[in-house]
Order: C-alpha cells, then sequence, then structure tokens
C-alpha cells in the first residue's frame, strides 16, 4: 500500500485531480506510478491522469527501440573491433562483449517480438554509429598514443554493411551471429 500525499495550492487551498495527478507525476514518478496502477486495478479510468499515461506508455516503447539500437551498435563496435584491431591482448574482452550482446539481443527479440520489424532500419544505424565509433577510436589511438599498428584500416571494400555481410566468415564471431539471424528470419540485408 502507498499513501498519497495532499498537494496544496498554499492557503488550504487542494489541487483539483487533474492538477493533483500532474504535481504527483512532477514530483514523484514512483507515487505516480503506484497511484495510476491502483487506479487501473480499480478500474477508475475516470479519474487516470491520461496525458501522463499515454506518454509513459510510449517512452516504453521508445525505450525498447532504443535497447535494440544501443545492443546492436555495441555487438557491430566490437565485430569491428576484433575483425580489423590487432591487439591480441583485446581479443577476449571483445569476444566476451560480442558473446554478452548476442545473447541480450536474443533475449530482447524473444521479450518483444514486433523490435523484429525494426531491425533492418536498427542495423543500419548501428552499423553507422559503430563504423564511425570505430574510425575515432583508430584516429585518437594514432594521435594519442602512437600504436597506429595496432589498428589496421578499416578500408572501403568494409566500410558498407553488404560488404562486410558477403564477407562475414572470415570472422566466426559475426558468422555465428549472422547464421542465428538467418536461422530466426531476421532480414539483414
Amino acid at each position: 500500500m502507498f499513501v498519497m500525499q495532499n498537494f496544496c495550492l498554499g492557503e488550504g487551498k487542494m489541487l483539483t485531480t487533474q492538477k493533483q495527478d500532474q504535481a504527483i507525476y512532477d514530483y514523484d514518478i514512483l507515487l505516480w506510478v503506484e497511484t495510476t496502477v491502483a487506479k487501473l486495478k480499480a478500474r477508475d479510468f475516470e479519474n487516470l491522469d491520461i496525458d501522463n499515461l499515454i506518454e509513459e506508455v510510449e517512452s516504453l516503447g521508445i525505450s525498447q527501440k532504443k535497447e535494440l539500437l544501443n545492443r546492436l551498435t555495441t555487438l557491430l563496435e566490437h565485430l569491428l573491433k576484433r575483425i580489423y584491431v590487432n591487439i591480441p591482448y583485446d581479443y577476449n574482452g571483445w569476444e566476451r562483449t560480442i558473446r554478452t550482446q548476442r545473447k541480450k539481443l536474443e533475449v530482447l527479440l524473444i521479450q518483444v517480438p514486433s523490435l523484429k520489424s525494426k531491425w533492418e532500419i536498427a542495423f543500419t544505424q548501428a552499423w553507422k554509429i559503430a563504423l564511425k565509433t570505430v574510425k575515432t577510436e583508430k584516429s585518437i589511438l594514432t594521435r594519442f598514443v602512437k600504436k597506429s599498428k595496432c589498428y589496421q584500416r578499416i578500408s572501403p571494400p568494409y566500410a558498407t554493411k553488404e560488404t562486410l555481410l558477403e564477407n562475414y566468415s572470415l570472422n566466426p564471431s559475426f558468422k555465428i551471429f549472422i547464421e542465428d539471424l538467418q536461422a530466426r528470419n531476421i532480414p539483414i540485408n
């Protein structure tokens, strides 16, 4: 159970239900969620804070799409590093991250199957971000750490998702990832 505070305007004037809901929402989101859930369970639809409820439900979908994009970006960044960065000391960490992100993506797609319809757009965005990030890291490493030999050139033939997909067999981690996607009928190109 929770106790809902009375929000006052001062001089003993109470807020209207709508203004009180907004005040709770602005003041304490957890209290607002508990209040809203209690109203939903009681089927008190007339007193729901509809505007903020719509906003929160929309944000749930947005957060799922962001999670897909973030996990794909992390996965692709580490796949690119594993393919192009010749620092054997880091291979284990990159491969561990690749495995972790693959598992978390698998769970995400099981929990939110409709994200499969967003896969192509998310993959394209993640690919661009990952490629840019790895190229930037190469530039920073070259400039500050003086280990430019550690980075192989991210060559133009591999600068597009399509070309990398055609050559995925050169990297076992990427090959397993692509084969998993194909087995699940998730479009990749």
